[in-house]
């Protein structure tokens, strides 16, 4: 099918050998009460050896198709999506799981988040509400009612059943669907079903396609599509459900566990640190979103604690200033270190959890700084002689002073923690 007017709507669906489930989800999208010239659906194959070419095909007389393979080299989802968004020609782009099936209203609702702001502000998120996505507890009964049943119907039918409902739902009910009240809304970017202005997808530098397996690609785009002022919506209208089908759990788990770290290492802050501190280990209870709040909580509280007197002491007994000053890592220096003398030059490393502190311990030291809990650093392995915990990370350490001190010993040669109040109530020299 061909059109000489643009589309409104490009549809992204990025897939690997589920040619049965695609089939099924086109049938779905050209069932749309919105016109078909004004959507486009590309297929993003990542290297597909079953009939998804051929079921492309049988859908080109219907609908606006578009296809995009790349070789099969591994799980590349990250790099379907760019492939796929790069053929869109539409200024709204959904991105789509593929087998998800969505109701007749579900492009025209997309559009109409998108469109109720126009061109006007930063621009927006929209999540599309998706009801069965759940691959490690699935809804019971989903695979029957979903052959029985219109997609539509089976939403008026099962809409009320906790199983069924949006994994998110919990968490989106709980600040009113109003996802400008999380510390961290990027977290629930999911592109199982999602839309933005194609635009803003490249504005922001696209899916960073060094991410492979399963997870963390649609987060970590998320998290620079915040940062570059985009707020988020969720739609209930514009809504899909995630048939039951195989999936390779405990790969996918061990690849997420693996791009937790990922996440870090393209944005080296606390966050990240406490994202792949909890999901390389695959806790997520307390979730991500409170584990933050916690930390922005004690920011705020620790704002005005000067640590300068304990950790002067703590290096009191440092070599006076030969060839080589001594390296001491200062983890939570506050807003400023203790002041250097002809004898008693050290080569400061400050580390702080707060960025606003930081930058002033920076400036008063002339040197670079790092900008993170402690949790995990980019230093090598025994970049410093002597490391320094303060009194600034205790009200973290009943969470994570384990994993403190385990960073704080693989950077220092020596590792002191002046400060009392730890699990022995005593100051402690390690």
């Amino acid at each position: 099918m061909s059109s000489s007017s643009p589309p409104r709507v490009s549809i992204v669906i990025p897939t690997y050998n589920r040619s049965e489930l695609l089939r099924r989800q086109l049938d779905t999208l050209e069932r749309q009460r919105f016109p078909r010239d004004d959507m486009e659906v590309i297929v993003a194959d990542d290297g597909s050896s079953d009939a998804t070419r051929e079921v492309v095909a049988s859908f080109e007389p219907r609908m606006r198709m578009r296809y995009y393979f790349q070789e099969d080299l591994g799980f590349r989802a990250a790099a379907a999506r760019n492939g796929g968004a790069r053929l869109a020609t539409a200024p709204v782009l959904i991105l789509l799981d593929a087998g998800a099936l969505v109701g007749p209203d579900y492009v025209s609702a997309h559009l109409a988040a998108h469109e109720r702001l126009g061109d006007a502000g930063p621009g927006r998120v929209v999540l599309g509400y998706t009801y069965g996505y759940s691959p490690w507890d699935p809804f019971d009964g989903l695979a029957d009612a979903l052959d029985r049943l219109a997609p539509e119907e089976a939403v008026r039918a099962l809409a009320n059943e906790p199983g069924f409902q949006d994994m998110r739902h919990r968490d989106f009910a709980r600040v009113g669907y109003d996802l400008s009240r999380l510390a961290a809304p990027w977290m629930y970017f999911w592109t199982v079903n999602m839309s933005l202005r194609t635009t803003h997808l490249w504005a922001a530098g696209g899916f960073d396609e060094d991410f492979r397996g399963w997870g963390g690609e649609d987060l970590e785009l998320g998290h620079r599509l915040v940062r570059t002022g985009l707020t988020a919506e969720v739609s209930r209208e514009a809504w899909a459900i995630e048939p039951p089908h195989g999936r390779d759990l405990e790969a996918n788990s061990a690849s997420n566990r693996a791009n937790s770290w990922l996440l870090w290492d393209k944005h080296p802050e606390p966050v990240m640190e406490l994202y792949g501190a909890m999901y390389s280990r695959g806790h997520f209870d307390p979730p991500l979103e409170h584990e933050y709040r916690e930390l922005l909580e004690w920011t705020r509280r620790a704002r005005d604690l000067d640590v300068q007197e304990e950790i002067a002491a703590a290096c009191a007994d440092l070599p006076d200033a030969g060839a080589r000053p001594p390296r001491v890592l200062a983890l939570g220096c506050g807003g400023a270190l203790p002041a250097s003398s002809p004898r008693r030059r050290i080569a400061w490393t400050p580390v702080d959890f707060d960025h606003d502190l930081l930058r002033k311990a920076c400036a008063s030291t002339g040197r670079r700084g790092l900008h993170a809990i402690g949790v995990r650093t980019v230093l090598p392995a025994g970049a410093a002689d002597l490391v320094v915990v303060s009194s600034r990370l205790a009200g973290l350490w009943d969470r994570w002073g384990e994993d403190i001190l385990a960073e704080a010993h693989r950077i220092g040669r020596r590792v002191r923690v002046p400060h009392a109040e730890l699990s022995t109530g005593r100051p402690r020299a390690v």
